[in-house]
This record gives structure tokens, C-alpha cells and sequence, in this order.
């Protein structure tokens, strides 16, 4: 704000009364004061008004009439009304039914209250409404100037002028002093209130927010993130939320917001807006991932460092809408990452759909990806609209990447290019503004060595490449994965299967699991079904995990103590045996195995038969 505080004389066409108001402050020579006039629509100047205004030496011949929309956009400190159709329009911010077009669209993008001015209304009789002889018209004029000068010179000798003016400045002072960003916008999204620290956590000063649209001056996707509740259509019964949202700074500077939202009153007739406070918690969600407690994300579980680097990367993309490619193995959760990916992003609100493109010929392909018209194969008994069209405003994930055609690639290609297809048939065409993750557990780079597949497709898709390890180089994080799992089988089954025994989570690290994550459910869910009792056993296993068929070398496995907790031979114990060894381990039972020269499951099966106190 600048050193001068700013009045606005306010009026529905900007012709006499507001002109005169806007002469007797200037003629004041208030030196803390700037002073404009402006109307809902400018009428132009009444030359009467000129006349009664010369009359006592005050020359109002050079102004100009403006309308609210000529004003640009700028905060003022006091308004005062001189009629009750501007009252109304401060209250309401709805455009006159005499107002041009283009000046409907302006006032309506930008509210003359930005910045919470203090606001005054004098319903002073429009002079130009007269009806009568000369003489009675401009008396009239006459009339409607002198209360204008009483109700100015009255304001200025009780010093009500400058304490008015004052007010707004002492609220945005105050304001000024919370930690938390504070913006206020109405339910057109116009903001009209934003505090210093909103300043400093956005990077955008108050004279570029004030007045704009807050998804229009906040790209991309605005603040909140799609969060907001004005974009669904709810804001009647919308009691206020609070979320998390990524935000791209002015200066470009990716942070992490938390947005509180709540709807409020803005005026006595029920005009109601949002009031949002946010805070910067970049830097505490930073510490929280190298502080290693956030185990789970998203429905993914990751103590594991690799799985942690997964979580910074998805985190760290969320306020930019490059593709992302996936890579890993069958059953290492490719599309919980791209669920992820979407949630995290400001996209989060639009439409996630995925496509198998290994499930599907390539004709039925084209037509699921692109839509067709009625009549464009047999069977099109219809218009349909493809994924991709589907996936507007919102993230589409390309699974099994590396099966398409090579004869396809160069369509799928085209599209991502000029973000825009032609349904099947169809000569209409469709842009769209979608995310494209992609996923695969082929080596792209090999089958582009091989000429099966485009190099410059290959690095349209893989801007942000993330690779999910295999389950048997993650093995810390079996424990954390058995118990979210078996968290989800007692809500499907109503089992109170609360863990599973020593032994069986032995044979899970020393097994090499091929099909992954995947393999892990449907082994538990296997388990689940025979176990009986609170705990999985060894006997509830599937065979292949009991006999460890499936256990290939030892150069595999990712942890090289594994294969110290092997059975290396049988040997007969005896309760002797084991308390002694025991003992001598301090009650370590895996020091206690390797003193009897035995696998940990062997021991800890003799102890589930054999309890040794």
C-alpha cells in the first residue's frame, strides 16, 4: 500500500454526485489523501453539475467520468456511496443490468472491496432525476451539493475522515502480524484480503493477488489444489476442510502447503466467501522423511531406503505434470505409485484412469484409448469417448507399456505431441490436458536396441523415471508389509489374525519372492484361510514357501546375513540343550541357534513345541 490513503465517491453513473464529492475533497488539499470518483457505468460528466460546482469556486470541468471497471486494479482504503444502487453493488459485486458487456465481465472479475476497504454510505437524491422547469433542476443540483459539502465538512471537523481511512490500515497491520498466511476470496473466487505472509510463502505481493481471480493468478490449478469447494458446486453446504496441497511459487520454487478453508460471512446480507490460512510445511515434511517416520504412503510401505527415495521423488513432482515412467518388476505395486503420483498432485480431484495396454488387441486399443463414433466398426452402435478424453484435467496411466506395437507407438506418440485425437471414424477433433504415467517391468532401452521400441517415445514418457526394487532387495520391509497386509484380511474376513509366527517370517526372508508384493498377499491370504488360531504357522504355508523351492543362490538375496539364519544341518535338541545356549546368549535366540549350530526356525519351532522358561 502506498503512503496515501485512497477514497473512492462512489455512484451508479459517475455524472454529478460523486464528481462533486471528489471536487470538495480535493479542495481540501488533504495532503494524506488521494481522492477518485467513479461510477457502475460512466454516464458523463452533467454539465449542471460543472455550473453548481463553479458557483462556489471549485472547477470540476477537467474531470473525467469513469466506471468501476476504468479504476483497474486497485485497493482503496474508504468508499463511500452516494446512492443505494452503488450501496448494493458493494455489498453484492453484481454488474447494473445498464452496464455494457465488457464492463459486466471486469467488475465481476474484480470486486471493488479488495483489500477490505471501510465502506460509508450517504443516500444523497440523484439531481439529474428532477422533473420540473429549469429553475427547479438546478436547485436541485444546488441542493444535493450543499449536503455533500455539510457531510464532508462535518467528517473532517470530527476527524471521523481520517479515522475511517485509518481503520483499514490498523486490520491489515494486525494481520500483517500472524505467522500464517491469511487470503479471503468471495464465491466468485476474487480475492480481497491477503496478509504479508501470504506474500512471503506464495512469492506474489498483494497488489497482484488483490482483485484477481485466485485461480487465474496462481497457476497452475490455483491454491488449492482442485480442492476447493467452489469448483464442485457444494459451497452451500460446505463446513471447511483441511489439506495438504504442492504449490509452484511465483519465482518457481516447489513447496508443500497446508491449506485450512472455511467458509465465512462477508457481509450483513449473507454474502458469504472463504477464509484460508496457510502454512509452509516444506521443511517439516522434509524432516519427517530423513527423520525415516513415515513408513507408509499412500497405501505403500516403505522402511527401506529405496522405497523412501520413492516416496521424495513422487513428492517432489507433484507440482509439475511431466510423464513419469515406472519401471519394476510383476507385483511391485506400479499402479500404487501412479495412484500416488495423482493424489499428490494438483490434479488430485480429476479423473485417474488406467489402461492395461498388454489386455487388448491393438484395434480394440485405439478404440479404448481414443473413443470412436456411431457406425465406425461394426458393433460401434454408439459414440463412446476414450480414456484419454476420460482423463481430462486428470492423470491416465499406461500399464504394460512395452506390449504396444510399434505401428502404435507412433499414434500414442502423435497424441502426446499435440495433445489432441481424432475418436475412431471421427474427423472432429479433441484436445485434452491430461498427465500420462506410464508403466512397465520390460527393459525399454534393450527393446529400443532391439527395434521394438521408439526412442522418441521412450523419452516423451520417461521425464521422471522411478524404479520400484524387487521385494527381495527390500527385505527390512517385510515386517511393516505382513502387518499392513493382515490388517486388510482381518476387514475382509472378520479373522482375528493378528500375526505371524517366528518361523514363518524366517522362510519370507530367506524366500525370493518372484512375484513380489502380489505374491506376498495372496501367500497370506493362502494363510489366512487355513490358520485357525491369531497366528499364521508354518503348517498354514503354502508348500513351495515350507520346502523353499523357489529359493535361488544366496547372490540374490539382498540382506548377506540371511543366509546365516539357514539350517545347515539337522541336529536333535533338547530342552537341556537350548536352555543352556540360551543362557549363554543372554536369551539372544538367534545367538543361541548359532551356539547349537542350527537355523533360527529350527529353534524357534522346537520352542513353540518345547517352552523353555
Amino acid at each position: 500500500m502506498g503512503s496515501k490513503q485512497k477514497v473512492l465517491f462512489l455512484c451508479g453513473g459517475n455524472a454529478c454526485r460523486s464528481q462533486m464529492a471528489e471536487g470538495f475533497l480535493r479542495s481540501k488539499k488533504t495532503k494524506d489523501l488521494s481522492v477518485f470518483s467513479a461510477g457502475i457505468r460512466a454516464d458523463g460528466l452533467h454539465p449542471l453539475a460543472v455550473k453548481v460546482m463553479h458557483e462556489v469556486n471549485i472547477d470540476i470541468s477537467g474531470h473525467t467520468s469513469k466506471s468501476v471497471a476504468d479504476l483497474g486494479p486497485q485497493s482503496f482504503d474508504l468508499i463511500i456511496t452516494l446512492c443505494n444502487e452503488a450501496s448494493a453493488y458493494c455489498k453484492n459485486y453484481e454488474p447494473d443490468s445498464k452496464a455494457s458487456e465488457t464492463t459486466s465481465r471486469s467488475t465481476e472479475k474484480m470486486p471493488i472491496f479488495v483489500g477490505m476497504p471501510t465502506h460509508l454510505h450517504w443516500a444523497v437524491p440523484d439531481p439529474a432525476e428532477v422533473q420540473g422547469n429549469d429553475q427547479e433542476i438546478i436547485e436541485s443540483f444546488r441542493s444535493t451539493r450543499d449536503q455533500i459539502k455539510n457531510k464532508l465538512d462535518s467528517m473532517l471537523d470530527l476527524e471521523y475522515l481520517s479515522s475511517l481511512t485509518n481503520q483499514r490500515a490498523l486490520t491489515e497491520k494486525i494481520l500483517d502480524t500472524l505467522e500464517d498466511g491469511l487470503l479471503l476470496h468471495d464465491e466468485h473466487r476474487n480475492i480481497f484480503l491477503f496478509n504479508f505472509a501470504a506474500e512471503k510463502i506464495t512469492g506474489y505481493s498483494r497488489d497482484e493477488v488483490l482483485g484477481a481471480n485466485c485461480h487465474e493468478i496462481f497457476q497452475p490449478g490455483g491454491l488449492c489444489g482442485s480442492k476447493c469447494p467452489l469448483i464442485h458446486g457444494d459451497f452451500e453446504s460446505y463446513t471447511g476442510c483441511q489439506y495438504e496441497v504442492p504449490f509452484r511459487t511465483k519465482d518457481g520454487e516447489d513447496r508443500r502447503l497446508m491449506i485450512r478453508s472455511n467458509p465465512v460471512q462477508l457481509l450483513q446480507d449473507g454474502t458469504r466467501g472463504i477464509a484460508a490460512t496457510i502454512r509452509d510445511v516444506t521443511e517439516v515434511n522434509k524432516l519427517r522423511f530423513r527423520m525415516n517416520e513415515k513408513h507408509s504412503f499412500h497405501g505403500m510401505v516403505g522402511h527401506s531406503k529405496a522405497m523412501q527415495d520413492v516416496f521424495r521423488i513422487i513428492r517432489q513432482i507433484t507440482t509439475s505434470d511431466y510423464p513419469v515412467l515406472i519401471t519394476g518388476d510383476s507385483g511391485t505395486g506400479k499402479e500404487l505409485v501412479a495412484h500416488a503420483i495423482h493424489n499428490e498432485s494438483r490434479r488430485s480431484q480429476g479423473p485417474f484412469v488406467p489402461i492395461n495396454c498388454g489386455a487388448l488387441p491393438e484395434n480394440i486399443l485405439e478404440s479404448e484409448l481414443f473413443g470412436h463414433v456411431r457406425g465406425a466398426f461394426t458393433g460401434a452402435i454408439r459414440d463412446k469417448k476414450g480414456r484419454f478424453e476420460l482423463a481430462h484435467k486428470g492423470t491416465i496411466m499406461l500399464d504394460e507399456l512395452g506390449e504396444l506395437s510399434l505401428a502404435f507407438q507412433v499414434k500414442l506418440l502423435r497424441v502426446l505431441e499435440q495433445k489432441s485425437f481424432e475418436p475412431v471414424g471421427g474427423e472432429r477433433t479433441i484436445k485434452v490436458d491430461v498427465r500420462v504415467i506410464s508403466a512397465t517391468n520390460q527393459d525399454l532401452k534393450k527393446m529400443i536396441s532391439a527395434g521394438k521400441f521408439r526412442d522418441d517415445l521412450f523419452y516423451r514418457l520417461s521425464v521422471v523415471p522411478i524404479h520400484l526394487p524387487p521385494l527381495r532387495e527390500r527385505k527390512e520391509d517385510l515386517p511393516p508389509l505382513v502387518e499392513l497386509i493382515l490388517k486388510n484380511i482381518r476387514k475382509e474376513s472378520a479373522k482375528e489374525i493378528n500375526n505371524v509366527s517366528g518361523e514363518v517370517l524366517d522362510m519370507f526372508l530367506t524366500y525370493n519372492w518372484p512375484g513380489n508384493i502380489r505374491e506376498l498377499i495372496n501367500i497370506l491370504q493362502f494363510a489366512s484361510v487355513r490358520c485357525d488360531s491369531k497366528q499364521i504357522s508354518a503348517e498354514h504355508l503354502p508348500p513351495e514357501i515350507r520346502n523353499q523351492k523357489s529359493l535361488t543362490s544366496g547372490a540374490r538375496i539382498s540382506q548377506p546375513d540371511v543366509s546365516e539364519y539357514r539350517p545347515q544341518r539337522r541336529k536333535r535338541l533338547s530342552r537341556e540343550m537350548v536352555a543352556q545356549a540360551l543362557e549363554e546368549a543372554g536369551g539372544n535366540k538367534v545367538k543361541a541357534a548359532k551356539l547349537l549350530g542350527v537355523g533360527r526356525a529350527t529353534l524357534y519351532r522346537f520352542l513353540d513345541k518345547q517352552p523353555v522358561s
